[in-house]
């Protein structure tokens, strides 16, 4: 029995991760907000979540994974005006350029990926059990979280509330109470687009961006789960708001018992932004032809609590070390039905330690120099598909496709038909059971599906 042991930001230890309800775990992860394609810094988030996702599935009977998409914010607001088109329309674009980059990088689907829009309903309610609690209050038209009536506030940050206020960038407004006040619900102006305005009790206007995840979360995992993660970034203010509303919405509740961060990422050893021109999206460098799953192999390289500084360098030695795996094997190995290597199970259950288990990887294949051995090979192949690091175009010399194409549409009818059902997890077998045949299945616009040899 493999028992996960983590570091928890909440109680700054090591701990064992055990679910809250026997055999189910239940994490939720904040996700994407809609405003531009995934860049480097929101991928590595994405990848260590994925990789978490996939090990949690492999040592526990049942695992619910959430990640939501933002598509209602003051950023999403503002990049629609700039290109001069609708919020619906700009976010509907990047909703789809999120799914291509990340599926580039063998991202599994999570169990649920809500959209903000669609939940603020949810959100409403949480507000008027926060008015009603008296942990919130009406000012100037917007509805404010009062951060001092949470005797616990600032527990995750480790800091007080002067600490707190002193090293923060809160917004300063004579309508709050308090600087650390946060907005819940905010009134709309004349010049906002109609698709990112709601009615409410307190008059037309949009939700707060952290009374989202709130409302998210229970609603697909109740009150209180297990995991809650995101990057670094978000520790302090977002995370340390959802725990204080959720909370006092729900008296008696502790939200998330264990929360899990991701480092930052620089590039060569400078802050990622547009105005150095050092600001890399994923899909600018699928453009330079570079491998998602080279790219996956870096943004998982560095520990990922730590910080990682993406440069050439990193990059090539991701490319050689993967090149070096499937120089051992073939397509066929990856038929196997055999269990994921212990030994990767192992490294990943110390906190994630991906560099052991890329170490096992470097010996394994040695061994398989030396011995030649079957079994050593579907070993090798497992690991790199439990890893999401299966890619066919390594082997681009075999005859990798034997599907012809009546074969391969029904599956896309079928990986149509589980998705419907929101049967993702099926649906992403399908695509890799494609994949494994030299087949790459991608989702373009008006719902089609298209696929090519690779």
């Amino acid at each position: 029995m493999i028992s996960p042991i983590f570091f928890n930001t909440l109680t700054r230890k090591m701990q064992e991760i055990k679910p809250l309800q026997e055999g189910h775990l239940k994490i939720y992860v904040c996700g994407p907000t809609v405003y531009d394609r995934p860049h480097l810094g929101n991928a590595r988030s994405i990848v260590v979540y994925d990789l978490l996702f996939r090990f949690f599935k492999e040592i526990f009977p049942q695992v619910t994974y959430v990640r939501n998409i933002t598509d209602v914010d003051d950023k999403i607001n503002a990049a629609a005006k700039e290109k001069n088109i609708s919020i619906q329309q700009l976010t509907n674009e990047i909703i789809g350029f999120f799914n291509h980059d990340i599926n580039a990088l063998n991202v599994l689907s999570p169990t649920f990926q809500p959209k903000a829009t669609q939940h603020i309903a949810e959100m409403i309610l949480m507000i008027e059990k926060l008015l009603e609690n008296k942990h919130a209050y009406i000012s100037n038209n917007h509805v404010l979280f009062d951060v001092q009536s949470y005797k616990n506030y600032g527990a995750l940050s480790n800091r007080n509330l002067d600490e707190l206020i002193s090293g923060s960038r809160v917004e300063i407004a004579e309508y709050k109470k308090n600087p650390l006040d946060f907005v819940l619900w905010k009134p709309s102006s004349k010049d906002d687009d109609e698709s990112s305005v709601f009615q409410s009790p307190w008059g037309l206007g949009r939700p707060g961006w952290h009374i989202e995840c709130s409302a998210m979360s229970e609603k697909y995992l109740g009150a209180n789960f297990d995991i809650h993660g995101g990057g670094a970034d978000l520790q302090f203010p977002h995370h340390e708001n959802e725990i204080a509303q959720s909370c006092c919405a729900n008296e008696g509740s502790h939200f998330a018992q264990f929360w899990i961060h991701n480092g930052f990422l620089t590039v060569n050893g400078e802050k990622m932004s547009k105005s150095l021109k050092n600001f890399i999206t994923v899909f600018d460098l699928l453009q330079q032809k570079i491998s998602g799953t080279v790219i996956r192999f870096m943004l998982l390289s560095s520990q990922y609590r730590k910080p990682f500084d993406f440069n050439e360098k990193v990059l090539e030695d991701s490319k050689k070390s993967l090149e070096k795996f499937y120089s051992v094997i073939s397509l066929a190995d990856f038929s196997t039905k055999i269990s994921v290597p212990n030994e990767i199970l192992t490294a990943l259950a110390d906190d994630l330690n991906f560099s052991k288990a890329i170490a096992f990887l470097h010996d394994l294949a040695k061994r398989i120099k030396v011995e030649n051995d079957k079994n050593l090979k579907e070993q090798m192949a497992k690991s790199l598909d439990f890893l999401g690091f299966f890619d066919a175009s390594f082997f681009a010399k075999e005859s990798v496709s034997n599907a012809d194409e009546a074969y391969i549409e029904s599956q896309i009818i079928k990986r149509a038909e589980l998705k419907k059902q929101k049967d993702y997890a099926g649906a992403d077998v399908v695509r890799n059971e494609l994949l494994k045949q030299g087949i790459a299945l991608e989702d373009i616009a008006g719902g089609k599906t298209i696929f090519k040899k690779i």
